[in-house]
């Protein structure tokens, strides 16, 4: 279970985050949908523990996310992963493994795998500055899994792909719910995040404004046409 109390982070005078609080059951996937700025990508930091709130907490499986051994059992995925870019994509796999002390360390074959999960095999000897936007995006998500986590967190994960890698992308988010994983994600492609989630929460000026089930939030509506009525209403 995630639990967020009265999150909050300031930048100078203003609240990034103000006084957010969620609860996330295990084994769901979560999207958090805001307009860029709203206070997404800070608020997953602290999630993470990136970012120190100013004020409140973050806890998951009955720890505080400040202690090593919760980052232990996490996985993030920034918005714009930084490479190593000298480094291929399996060397880099595995200078992430090594990141983990306290996890079983991979073999080869199970880095070459996890590639594979990805789609991006065929490139694991070749230097990450040759990669694609997509590949990359790709390598950021195989990252996030390297240390078999059973909380996954993504910043726009689907960001920079076509179609295609889209829908695979999707694929494995489903596989990880079916593994058992908990997933939280930040997203403005809304209608994957209505494919994919079981619950959303919206953020608007870093304050929260709905958190709970899709299928609530939408009320036969589609998730964009909700979202904007939301924000809409929230800013007369």
């Amino acid at each position: 279970m995630i639990e967020i109390k009265d999150l909050k982070k300031m930048y100078g005078r203003r609240a990034v985050v103000d006084g957010v609080s969620l609860v996330i059951e295990k084994n769901k996937v979560f999207g958090f949908l805001g307009q860029n700025g709203a206070g997404k990508t800070t608020a997953m930091k602290m999630m993470v523990g990136l970012l120190r709130p100013d004020a409140g907490s973050v806890s998951i499986a009955g720890r505080s996310v400040l202690e090593s051994e919760t980052r232990e059992i996490i996985g993030f995925m920034p918005e714009a992963p930084y490479f190593y870019e000298r480094l291929t994509g399996f060397e880099f796999l595995k200078f992430c493994g090594d990141l983990f002390p306290r996890h079983r360390k991979k073999t080869g074959a199970e880095y070459e795998a996890l590639l594979k999960k990805v789609g991006i095999f065929e490139a694991k000897d070749a230097p990450i500055r040759n990669y694609s936007k997509g590949m990359k995006q790709r390598l950021g998500f195989a990252q996030s899994l390297v240390n078999d986590p059973e909380y996954v967190f993504l910043d726009e994960p689907l960001d920079g792909l076509d179609p295609i890698g889209r829908r695979e992308i999707k694929e494995i988010i489903k596989l990880l719910k079916q593994e058992g994983r908990t997933i939280f994600l930040n997203s403005h492609i809304l209608y994957d995040t209505e494919e994919l989630c079981d619950e959303v929460g919206v953020i608007h000026k870093g304050k929260l404004l709905y958190a709970g089930s899709v299928k609530d939030f939408c009320s036969g509506k589609p998730l964009e046409d909700q979202f904007i009525a939301t924000v809409e209403a929230h800013n007369k």
